[in-house]
């Protein structure tokens, strides 16, 4: 079951690269836009320079599933694109989460807890 919005065609995530802000690390860039929405939308890219189609697709679902762990902590209302760079082949779960943490942090996207 998909329990988040995502960015469905060229032209939403153009506007991301063309509009947006961009920070990158060694295994990922991270693109972002407000969107004037009360939700946050992601889209992921990665391209066949990364590896075959069951090393993308996997490199995609750490991506995805990274985001679900932590899009509770995220502002809100904002349009996302994670590129994964080459570097992030055959990498695990958390090395690519703390590489997406660190780009929320690069771009202060995460919430900030009000005691």
């Amino acid at each position: 079951m998909k329990n988040y919005h995502s960015l469905r065609n060229n032209k939403e995530f153009q506007m991301v690269y063309n509009e947006g802000k961009s920070k990158a690390n060694k295994y990922l860039v991270l693109y972002y836009r407000k969107n004037d929405l009360e939700y946050n939308r992601l889209g992921i890219s990665v391209s066949k320079k990364v590896g075959n189609s069951v090393v993308r697709h996997r490199t995609t679902r750490l991506i995805r599933e990274s985001y679900r762990l932590n899009q509770d902590n995220l502002k809100t209302g904002y349009d996302m694109v994670v590129i994964a760079r080459q570097t992030a082949k055959g990498k695990d779960c958390h090395t690519i989460e703390s590489a997406f943490l660190h780009l929320v942090d690069l771009h202060h996207l995460r919430r900030v807890e009000h005691n």
